[in-house]
């Protein structure tokens, strides 16, 4: 895409960027009473159409594909970036078909559109072990995720092995992408999911040789050091997160559960931050994308936080910062 087309695109996004929810706008929306006030607030403020319903998942699901359809718009002919940016929803898919391949079951209203393979697709990939049909990243994991969970019907073992090779796709692209902003967020995707894995390992006892197959490798931490952390105790992976660009981390860890997993999402704002000051790349189409998901996976945490009636206080706490 021409710096020109940029230009263009940004000069849009700055004035979609106008009606991203404000960290005041979402402290207005935990202050609102009850659920049922709190979806109409979101379709007070735009959310949804004439034709959606007053539900939450209708309305976050249809912000989520009015924002993928003005992006992929946009962004038209740069179709390495809008891959990059599905590669969550594609891996998602692929494990979708799997367990529905294996257990006959219906899994159809989990599959997500906005990627490169779509449910029914992937669905009929899987059944007919048609893995030439998907792209060179995904083959042998989903070979040996199939005849896994074939098997031995261990979900999260299948589960393992897409992930991983989802984040190992998502470095790999990262590294060799000319846009900045592909290169930061394969980095930061990466690192954040290692130490999850850390956090969640520990807290489940989870083997040496289970970490090492679900950690990708990224350049800003070592995986090994961060497992042999994980091993010992949540203070070792602290101690060792002390000492990396993620030293964030070790503080949320040791404030909650909740904070921890905070931080986490927050890291992708952090990311995408530097966007706002840049009008000549793809950069800003990336960071409204991605600051809209986050937008949105905020509003359903206040959503199903107020429908299991938390105090404003809990729900606080659970809060990602915003883009805007």
């Amino acid at each position: 895409m021409s710096d020109k087309k940029y230009t263009y695109a940004v000069a849009r996004i700055r004035a979609l960027e106008t009606g991203l929810f404000s960290s005041a706008i979402i402290e207005q929306l935990m202050s609102v009473k009850s659920y049922d006030a709190s979806l109409r607030f979101l379709t007070e403020h735009g959310w949804g159409d004439t034709d959606t319903p007053l539900e939450a998942e209708a309305i976050l699901e249809k912000e989520r594909q009015r924002t993928w359809s003005t992006v992929r718009e946009l962004l038209k002919g740069d179709e390495e970036i809008l891959s990059v940016l599905s590669y969550t929803d594609l891996y998602h898919n692929l494990k979708a078909a799997i367990k529905e391949s294996v257990s006959s079951g219906n899994h159809g209203n989990v599959y997500y559109e906005d990627c490169s393979i779509g449910g029914k697709e992937m669905a009929r990939i899987v059944a007919e072990r048609d893995w030439q049909s998907l792209p060179a990243h995904m083959r042998d994991a989903a070979k040996e995720a199939c005849e896994t969970f074939l098997h031995t019907g261990d979900g999260q073992l299948c589960d393992i092995i897409v992930d991983r090779a989802a984040l190992d796709a998502l470095y790999e692209t990262g590294k060799t992408a000319r846009d900045s902003i592909i290169r930061d967020y394969a980095e930061s995707t990466v690192a954040v999911a290692d130490i999850k894995i850390a956090v969640r390992s520990r807290k489940t006892g989870k083997s040496l040789e289970f970490m090492r197959r679900a950690m990708a490798p990224c350049r800003s931490l070592s995986t090994e050091r961060l497992a042999a952390a994980a091993l010992s105790s949540v203070d070792a992976i602290c101690d060792y997160l002390e000492g990396t660009a993620y030293a964030g981390g070790a503080q949320a860890l040791k404030e909650s559960a909740s904070a921890f997993e905070r931080w986490c999402d927050n890291q992708l704002i952090e990311t995408i931050r530097p966007q706002k000051y840049n009008s000549f790349s793809a950069g800003p189409l990336v960071a409204y994308l991605l600051a809209r998901e986050n937008e949105i996976k905020t509003v359903r945490i206040i959503l199903t936080a107020k429908l299991n009636g938390l105090a404003e206080e809990q729900i606080r706490e659970r809060v990602r910062e915003m883009y805007v």
